[in-house]
C-alpha cells in the first residue's frame, strides 16, 4: 500500500491572450506530448490586460500511465536531472518550469511555432487515494499515508535518476 507511482503530468502553456498565439502553444503542446490539447478559458474579465471572461488564454495537457512516464524522463533530461527541492510539495506533487521547449530531447525547431516555455507539474500517488474522489463516503487521505516531499524526492531519484538540489 506504500509503493508510489506516478499519477499524471499536466503540461500548461498561459498565454495570455487568444488568436495566434493560442494557436501556436497548441502546435507545440501538440508536438511534446503526441497529444491534442485543450484550452483553458479565462474566469473572469480583466480590462487591464484586454482579457475578457469566456476567452481561450492557456492551453493544457494531461497525460497518465506509460506515455507519462516516457514524458517525464524527457522533461527531466531538459532539466539537466535536476531539480530544485522547493519544487516539492508535501502532498505528492512535484512542479517545475521549462524555459524554452526545444531543450525536451526529440523536439525540434518550428518556425512556425517558434520558442516557447511551459510549466510541468507532476502527480505522485499511492494505492487508496481514489477514496479522496469516490462518490460516496468521501474521506481524506490519513496523515501516514500521504506522500511528503522526501517520499517524493525519494521516489524520483530511484525510478528517473534525477538529483535534488
Amino acid at each position: 500500500m506504500k509503493k508510489i507511482s506516478v499519477a499524471k503530468v499536466v503540461l500548461n502553456m498561459g498565454v495570455g491572450k487568444s488568436g495566434e498565439p493560442i494557436e501556436k502553444a497548441k502546435l507545440a503542446l501538440q508536438q511534446i506530448a503526441g497529444q491534442q490539447p485543450c484550452p483553458r478559458f479565462a474566469r473572469a474579465t480583466q480590462r487591464d490586460w484586454g482579457v475578457h471572461k469566456g476567452e481561450p488564454i492557456g492551453v493544457a495537457v494531461t497525460l497518465r500511465k506509460e506515455s507519462a512516464i516516457q514524458l517525464i524522463k524527457r522533461l527531466f533530461a531538459a532539466k539537466g536531472n535536476q531539480i530544485k527541492g522547493s519544487s516539492f510539495d508535501n502532498f505528492g506533487n512535484v512542479s517545475f518550469g521549462i524555459k524554452e521547449h526545444i531543450d525536451i530531447p526529440g523536439v525540434k525547431y518550428d518556425p512556425r511555432i517558434g520558442i516557447v516555455g511551459m510549466d510541468v507539474s507532476i502527480s505522485l500517488t499511492r494505492p487508496g487515494f481514489s477514496i479522496r474522489f469516490r462518490s460516496k463516503h468521501k474521506a481524506s487521505v490519513g496523515l501516514h499515508h500521504r506522500i511528503s516531499a522526501e517520499d517524493a524526492k525519494e521516489f524520483l531519484t530511484s525510478k528517473f535518476g534525477i538529483e535534488v538540489v
